[in-house]
């Protein structure tokens, strides 16, 4: 079993409940795997990142595998405005957030609610030196646990849509995305664009940020924030305080 969001954005929780927290989001257009389906519940593995949780089983489209395969193999196409709309045969219109995927409209086997979209798009791999003008688009997005949209986002959400919406893949959690790249000895050789993974007491990997010029970077703390980096971790000017350990900052591109 298969399926897609066919709404703005929709919950995905740890537990097969609407008092279970929030991990992550499915914004419109995103596909998945059904590996668990009951009555009021759908256990789903994202293609996009294969991260799984439980989403609200009036909440989607189903789609049949090979149409799912088609989506796979498909390049992201994504809306790059903050907030856009998707148009029914109707003329309804349904709000969708920045990074939302529009690659499924042009497949009538999968869009069988004709929707349409005139609004732009993205596609495609981008210059590095995109990824800080993408991320200002988030900048003073509310944080929220579980969030990927500028209405509100978590560190590594916020990290992973801003790879994205240039073209480059990013896992879900920065502990998961702490394992990929290269990582650099010292903050002096960052460029722009590269991460900065931030851990606990325990020694995880709870926190990431974009590195910036001028050792700032660019963070979901919250809120999406600019805030200093030295050897020590975050430094927040509005506190006075260090807020977050370095741990590694590594280079994905």
């Amino acid at each position: 079993m298969f399926g897609i969001c066919n709404l703005a954005i929709i919950p995905i929780r740890a537990e097969a409940s609407d008092r279970s927290e929030q991990v992550s989001q499915l914004l419109f257009g995103e596909h998945f795997k059904i590996i668990e389906l009951t009555a009021k519940w759908a256990q789903v593995e994202l293609a996009y990142d294969g991260y799984i949780g439980w989403i609200d089983a009036k909440q989607f489209q189903s789609i049949s595998q090979e149409d799912y395969n088609l989506l796979s193999k498909t390049s992201c196409l994504l809306n790059s405005d903050l907030i856009e709309y998707i148009t029914t045969p109707n003329n309804h219109l349904m709000p969708i957030s920045l990074g939302a995927s529009l690659s499924f409209l042009e497949h009538s086997s999968i869009n069988t609610s004709n929707y349409s979209f005139d609004g732009t798009k993205v596609s495609g791999i981008k210059a590095k030196s995109d990824i800080l003008k993408t991320a200002f688009l988030y900048l003073n997005a509310p944080y929220l646990w579980g969030g990927k949209t500028p209405f509100g986002i978590d560190c590594s959400g916020f990290t992973q849509m801003v790879y994205k919406l240039n073209g480059y893949h990013l896992l879900r959690d920065a502990s998961q995305q702490a394992t990929q790249g290269v990582p650099l000895s010292f903050i002096e050789e960052s460029e722009p664009g590269d991460l900065a993974f931030f851990d606990n007491e325990e020694g995880n990997i709870i926190h990431v940020g974009i590195m910036m010029e001028n050792n700032y970077i660019i963070h979901a703390s919250g809120k999406v924030r600019i805030d200093r980096l030295d050897h020590l971790g975050i430094y927040n000017a509005d506190t006075n305080r260090h807020t977050h350990k370095l741990r590694v900052i590594k280079k994905i591109i």
